[in-house]
């Protein structure tokens, strides 16, 4: 959705390829032409990168936009493209595969004079890992080197915790990003979780378009609302952190979008990770500098240099984002199927609604349970946060559970409405709501 309106304002024609679960999405309806690349398990369609390269060649495509999951940080996609004479939209093969890989990319960060967490690199065999762990100190979290979104990601407080969390980590890192490796961190307890986003072009100017505050986590570390700019960060954690994001981008020649994911304790500034490809959250910082991100990445592929410098960009206002999610927010946030029935989202000055569903589409088990994102720009913090609550109100969907009213919950929080929230604001708010029943 997001691609074909960015392509269509750009007078570029869109192939979307869809699997067979997916046939009657909106992404479906809107492009000018579309293809079925397998059925609905991702193994056999989206991740099925055979059967899109040939749907590119087969309809005449000169570039393919990997979107936000899936092949998007997949450095082998990348090359193999073009190898068939495809452009990437996104980032040179050699960068996706040193940013891409977590473990990796804190050595590449640690040489660009960055600041890192401290850590490892790969860990092959529990017995490294408690080591690893000894020498870094619990409590630690096991991570997977690829992919994201909380996926692949334990926390280890003791080494009586090690094996089971090791097993686990591997094992849902290789289920979901086909890449079981693992590495590890130091557990910084209750930090915010801020990220920056940056643009590259191919003659070296990059420029970063502030940063975004994805603190609001569910206990599994998916993010759930985000806002724009962080609310109550210090000038100096500020300046670290745009400077530390450029500074990376320029010691990797980065080109295109991304993302510089920071872990934030008082002035303290860690990088964490890189997100090679545009990310859910990206219409937050879209409405508060006026740039629209997904075509800055269309024509930095095409060749085409930044058309604005550092100096021109400025902030407006505020914007939040929910998350809308098919999922039931009282019982761990598991992930619901079925078919929507009635589906009605909100309007109104400074709302933006981003969605693939309707009344009556189906929602399959196969993929992220995201249904929409909701996003509340303001001149104040405080008019984006009623704005948010009014949309919500407005926001009515039937068939399955979702995080509406959780969100709403959230946002009448005195932590939330005060800005004094970290990664640890939302998991303690779920346990003192389940005491209270």
């Amino acid at each position: 959705m997001r691609i074909n309106r960015a392509c269509q304002e750009l007078g570029v024609c869109t192939v979307a390829v869809f699997s067979e679960a997916d046939r009657d999405s909106l992404h479906v309806r809107q492009a000018d032409e579309t293809l079925c690349v397998g059925p609905g398990p991702v193994s056999r369609s989206y991740l099925n990168i055979p059967n899109i390269i040939s749907a590119a060649l087969v309809t005449g495509c000169d570039a393919i936009h990997p979107g936000y999951g899936f092949l998007a940080e997949n450095a082998r996609f990348a090359q193999i493209c073009a190898d068939h004479g495809l452009t990437f939209i996104g980032p040179q093969p050699s960068v996706i595969s040193a940013m891409g890989d977590k473990a990796t990319a804190k050595r590449v960060m640690h040489e660009a004079g960055v600041a890192t967490t401290p850590g490892t690199g790969i860990l092959d065999s529990v017995d490294e890992a408690l080591a690893a762990a000894e020498n870094v100190g619990y409590p630690v979290l096991i991570k997977a080197t690829a992919g994201g979104g909380g996926k692949g990601m334990r926390e280890v407080r003791s080494a009586d915790e090690m094996e089971r969390a090791f097993a686990s980590a591997r094992s849902e890192a290789e289920a979901s990003f086909k890449d079981g490796r693992v590495y590890m961190e130091k557990l910084i307890l209750n930090p915010r979780h801020i990220e920056v986003q940056v643009l590259g072009d191919s003659f070296g100017s990059v420029v970063h378009l502030g940063e975004r505050d994805c603190s609001v986590q569910k206990p599994s570390h998916q993010k759930l609302i985000e806002e724009a700019p962080a609310p109550r960060l210090s000038p100096a954690a500020r300046d670290a952190l745009h400077e530390m994001a450029v500074k990376a981008c320029r010691h990797v020649g980065y080109t295109n979008a991304g993302t510089l994911e920071f872990l934030v304790s008082g002035d303290h500034v860690y990088f964490m990770e890189m997100n090679t490809r545009i990310q859910v959250e990206h219409p937050v910082t879209e409405m508060i500098f006026g740039i629209d991100l997904v075509k800055e990445q269309i024509r930095v592929a095409s060749g085409e240099p930044l058309g604005f410098a550092q100096s021109d960009i400025r902030v407006r206002g505020h914007a939040i984002e929910c998350r809308i999610n098919a999922e039931d927010a009282e019982h761990n946030f598991a992930p619901q199927a079925g078919t929507l029935e009635t589906v009605v989202f909100p309007g109104g000055l400074g709302i933006r609604v981003d969605t693939h569903v309707y009344g009556g589409a189906t929602i399959p088990p196969y993929y992220d349970s995201m249904l929409a994102k909701i996003i509340a720009f303001g001149d104040t913090r405080e008019a984006a946060i009623s704005r948010m609550e009014r949309a919500l109100r407005e926001t009515t969907i039937t068939g399955v559970n979702t995080t509406i009213q959780k969100c709403l919950e959230i946002l009448a929080t005195r932590e939330f409405r005060e800005g004094r929230y970290d990664i640890g604001f939302l998991p303690a708010l779920l346990l003192s709501t389940a005491a209270a029943h």
